[in-house]
């Protein structure tokens, strides 16, 4: 590294004669001192002045390392960009009919991190030798679109889901199966990752933007790469299957242990996949804390090698498939504060023709599909501070928590046509308005309304989203009622309204499993 030069503008480059440059330096660089100063006061605030400069040079040289790590730029940095896009591998994605497709997120963006068995050059140290891998543990990561938030869908290996005709990367098409594991998305029958991204876009309704494929040795590398990932045992743990061995309490794990104990589920909860999904979520959690920590963000070796274990371990589809557009990615990710990233299990039920397996437990899995789908956050969150200079950003595009179970609805029928409350209150109560009710029918009218009393607004915009109705449908009651609900006045327009798609839910589903990736007390059990 070169030495810094001086800054031409702030002393002389020749010194006076007789005066070595050093003195000739600090005395430019020092302040007067202030009248009546004593001899030690003098020498303390010099001291202070110094060891300020030091550390803003030190500074400096951290950022700028960080930087050629992180961005691999011009210059001397060529090297390490050729390096670490050596490094990586990208695969073309066939998706097949672009109408097909679920609507695009626009700013938002879903991530599909699939994390596969394969065993492939790892000889018998971790069973089934030779596996080409399936889609192991598969999460999909959905950044909003302001940044403000992340919500990260676990979908478990077990699923019982039709996995559609795709075909891979190679040319070959793979037949669908109407009823099949997810597991089975990836590796059967010459399926890739392409196979995976379209049958979770079958299946959630979710249109995902990029995969990101990681292996076994991905998660050795990660974790020792950053120093080592802590989690926590609420007990002793003695997994056979995957040969984790740990005391109850909190362990930093790394290399080996880390990928025992992502892979452990016989010795915790139920001893199946289940049981395994909060481990990883866990481990993962803190690996992102480790990541945006201090520690690591100001160690250029560390940085290194992250940069360096990350590009080696992950396959990602073509439009992420050099180091430039994989940055500008992890930049979109850093944004979101730790506290706001919330992982989620999709709601399932034991699959009733097979007790080892799980089917989709509906209404609540389409409930929190359909939340992400429509960018709803499942985290309260402000919108993030604007740059100095710029106006100020909106606020969050996410909906006010509603418990539609609570909210009190009458239904009166002023469509002029019998019979129109009862399917309406029926509908009502599918989508969660347990205390929907059928009033008596009310005088014709030609536009249907949403009428709320004060304090109900975010309870009636949840109520005229489920229907599909439009925003100005939504009033404030004309008489003031605090024991009153919300009154839906069905008008002539509801009977020639079109049956358009389901509204996003403002709330998730109740008892849904989740955990934040702050949460440093979340434990194995």
């Amino acid at each position: 590294m070169h030495e810094e030069q001086p800054e031409t503008g702030r002393y002389r480059v020749d010194p006076a004669p007789g005066v070595p440059r050093q003195r000739r330096r600090r005395a430019a660089e020092a302040p007067e001192a202030p009248a009546g100063e004593s001899r030690r006061d003098s020498r303390r605030r010099a001291a202070a002045l110094a060891k300020r400069q030091r550390r803003r040079r030190a500074l400096k040289w951290t950022a700028g390392a960080g930087a050629l790590v992180m961005v691999a730029g011009c210059g001397g940095a060529y090297y390490l960009y050729r390096h670490f896009n050596s490094n990586l591998t990208s695969v073309k994605v066939q998706l097949g009919d672009e109408a097909e497709r679920p609507k695009a997120a626009g700013e938002a963006l879903n991530i599909l991190v699939i994390g596969t068995d394969s065993r492939e050059g790892l000889g018998r140290a971790y069973g089934d030798e030779g596996s080409v891998g399936h889609a192991d543990t598969t999460l999909l990561f959905h950044i909003s679109k302001d940044r403000s938030n992340a919500t990260v869908i676990s979908l478990p290996r077990d699923l019982m889901v039709p996995i559609p005709d795709c075909q891979n990367a190679q040319g070959k098409k793979v037949p669908g199966s109407q009823r099949n594991e997810f597991n089975n998305s990836l590796g059967q029958g010459g399926r890739d990752a392409g196979c995976t991204w379209k049958t979770v876009e079958k299946n959630t309704g979710i249109r995902v933007d990029h995969f990101v494929q990681v292996n076994f040795e991905a998660v050795k590398t990660l974790s020792t790469a950053v120093g080592g990932v802590e989690v926590c045992a609420a007990k002793d743990i003695n997994d056979s299957g995957s040969h984790l061995k740990m005391t109850k309490g909190r362990h930093v794990v790394q290399g080996e242990e880390a990928l025992a104990f992502v892979r452990t589920r016989h010795a915790v909860g139920f001893g199946g996949d289940l049981s395994r999904i909060p481990l990883q979520q866990q481990f993962i959690s803190s690996m992102i804390r480790k990541i945006k920590s201090d520690d690591t963000l100001t160690s250029p070796t560390k940085l290194y090698k992250l940069a360096d274990a990350a590009t080696k371990a992950l396959t990602v589809d073509s439009g992420i498939g050099s180091v430039d557009k994989l940055k500008d990615l992890a930049l979109d990710i850093s944004k979101v504060d730790t506290k706001n990233i919330t992982f989620a299990t999709v709601p399932v039920l034991e699959d009733p023709q097979d007790k080892d397996r799980v089917i989709f437990k509906q209404p609540d899995a389409g409930q929190l599909f359909a939340m992400v789908a429509a960018d709803r956050s499942l985290t309260e969150t402000a919108a993030p501070a604007a740059p100095d200079g710029a106006a100020p950003t909106t606020p969050a595009a996410t909906a006010p928590a509603v418990d539609t179970k609570a909210v009190q609805v009458t239904v009166r029928n002023g469509s002029g046509k019998r019979g129109q409350s009862g399917p309406t209150v029926d509908k009502l109560q599918a989508k969660g308005f347990a205390k929907a009710a059928v009033g008596s029918d009310a005088p014709v009218a030609e536009t249907t309304t949403v009428s709320y009393q004060p304090g109900q607004e975010a309870a009636a915009g949840a109520l005229a989203a489920a229907l599909g109705l439009p925003g100005d449908a939504v009033k404030p009651a004309a008489k003031a009622d605090p024991k009153a609900g919300l009154l839906l006045v069905l008008g002539k327009d509801f009977l020639a309204a079109p049956a358009g798609p389901a509204a996003a839910p403002t709330a998730a589903p109740e008892d849904l499993q989740r955990v934040q990736a702050d949460d440093t007390d979340a434990c194995a059990k």
